[in-house]
């Protein structure tokens, strides 16, 4: 037993007749060295592009709090890494340690992303913006390049443009070998035709473009080109700084949920803007938001569907009022009030409210997923949609809960141990966190392996069945992909 109560990584690991894959580990880049790395490998624009992505955090944090009030300025994280287990604290930052703790840490395999990486892709200048990718690329892809038996990092993959990620996207799968790719997403884009003379004001006056409903580009050949080099797409996007959290004095509220928010916008907008429907072979996650969002969603658009589809519009189309009906019950249970403005309307209903629907073309909102009952919305979504969930959080057992989600769904939740970041003081404690569900009964042995194994080979194996090629997890990954539902071609289907 561990000195909290747990039972040991390693005690669980002997109970366990699976391996264990994190799905969302970090690596804690150290600035001022990766900092001149990226200038040999990209020059002083991939350097200061680097450095930029930081200027943000550092200026918030020297600003007062009556500053932060006026200007309208979120409260930053601080003291966001941990220190006082300086060990842990050292395997973040070299490869190798965290290599040689797998075992202490109960992790088989490890798919590793960057921390302050993370904002790499949505830098806004785009030659710096491409030029800093393309280098922390090359660096990642060397720094861990001796350890692809047991960890594989992913790869920046800016989107401001389809071109330009599936520029980046070829050059990380075919010349540097990354097999996990990390998309940008929420890109914000100006709104056209406001002139605003407030620099500072202008970061308001902005949208966020989803990349799957309403997008400024066609991502289409984005997907097709995923598909077709077998990539799952996944985003580790964070909502921090947008909308409802712009707290200038409380990091906690400005921090939780964000992820959720960010996943569940992209999401919403892949699913209803058709994306699973033209790429049925397209796997996406969503990592850090946890689950409890995407069971959520996955019920409200069954819901939306059951009132918003095409036939169930008949029950709030203005044209299928029964005005003697309405007539009759207004004299009898209304006034004369009522009724003498309802005769004066000639036309009545109202021929505006027939036709105010905003100049469709389609009314259907779920027309790009040609759904005809309920049961293909599940099919569109369940098996495409996967859900970083970090390992302490209670709400993970909602994905097995087959009597609460519609047509009696599991969702895909994946273990993400989330080390290297202030929300794991000690590494070792991960994998029992995650275990507890089995412990209090909310989830099976059954479910804890697809949560911490199983889900994660789906992810990333089932449009690349070599993914775990030369890993210690081979065997045991090849069965579970030998056993998982056939996926129609990787190529888009027509509409």
């Amino acid at each position: 037993m561990s000195g909290n109560g747990h039972s040991s990584p390693a005690e669980l690991r002997a109970r366990l007749s699976h391996p264990i894959i994190d799905a969302d580990g970090h690596w804690l880049e150290y600035g001022p060295v990766v900092t001149e790395q990226l200038r040999r490998i990209g020059g002083d624009r991939a350097a200061e592009g680097f450095r930029s992505i930081g200027k943000q955090v550092r200026a918030a944090l020297s600003t007062s709090v009556a500053e932060r009030r006026r200007r309208r300025l979120q409260q930053e994280a601080f003291w966001s890494s941990p220190e006082k287990n300086t060990r842990d604290r050292a395997t973040g930052l070299l490869p190798r340690l965290l290599y040689e703790r797998l075992d202490e840490l109960g992790l088989d395999f490890a798919v590793l992303y960057p921390t302050a990486g993370l904002r790499v892709p949505r830098i806004a200048d785009d030659e710096t913006r491409r030029a800093t990718c393309r280098a922390f690329n090359v660096l990642t892809a060397d720094a861990f390049h001796d350890f692809a038996d047991r960890i594989t990092p992913a790869a920046c993959i800016p989107v401001h443009t389809p071109e330009e990620a599936i520029a980046e996207l070829e050059h990380c799968t075919r010349q540097l070998g990354f097999k996990v790719a990390m998309f940008g997403s929420l890109v914000a884009r100006p709104v056209d035709a406001i002139a605003i003379a407030d620099a500072e004001a202008a970061r308001f006056v902005a949208w966020y473009d989803t990349l799957g409903l309403d997008s400024e580009y066609d991502y289409d050949p984005l997907w097709a080109r995923c598909a077709e080099l077998g990539v799952a797409p996944t985003f580790h996007t964070g909502a921090r700084r947008q909308g409802l959290r712009l707290s200038p004095t409380n990091f906690t509220y400005n921090h939780i949920g964000h992820f959720a928010a960010a996943g569940h916008a992209v999401c919403k907008a892949l699913f209803l803007g058709g994306v699973t429907r033209r790429f049925p072979a397209l796997r996406f996650a969503f990592l850090e938001g946890g689950v409890g969002w995407g069971c959520m969603l996955y019920a409200d658009l069954i819901g939306h569907w059951e009132k918003r589809n095409r036939r169930a519009l008949e029950h709030t189309d203005p044209r299928s009022l029964d005005r003697d009906v309405l007539m009759g019950l207004v004299r009898t249970y209304g006034n004369e009030e009522v009724a003498a403005a309802l005769r004066q309307r000639d036309g009545w209903p109202d021929p505006e409210a027939v036709h105010a629907t905003g100049g469709l073309d389609d009314l259907d909102d779920y027309a790009a997923c040609r759904i005809e009952r309920r049961e293909d919305l599940r099919d569109l979504f369940v098996p495409r949609f996967y859900f970083g969930c970090e390992a302490d959080d209670p709400i993970n057992a909602w994905a097995f809960d087959r009597r609460v989600n519609p047509c009696g769904a599991r969702l895909n939740a994946l273990f993400g141990s989330d080390i290297g970041h202030f929300d794991v003081p000690d590494m070792t404690d991960v994998l029992p966190e995650a275990y507890e569900l089995v412990e209090h009964g909310l989830v099976t042995l059954e479910d804890f392996r697809d949560f911490t194994f199983a889900n994660a080979v789906r992810l990333w194996g089932t449009g690349n069945p070599g993914f775990f090629r030369g890993t210690v997890v081979e065997k045991a990954a090849a069965a579970v992909l030998a056993q998982a539902p056939a996926v129609s071609g990787a190529r888009p289907t027509t509409s």
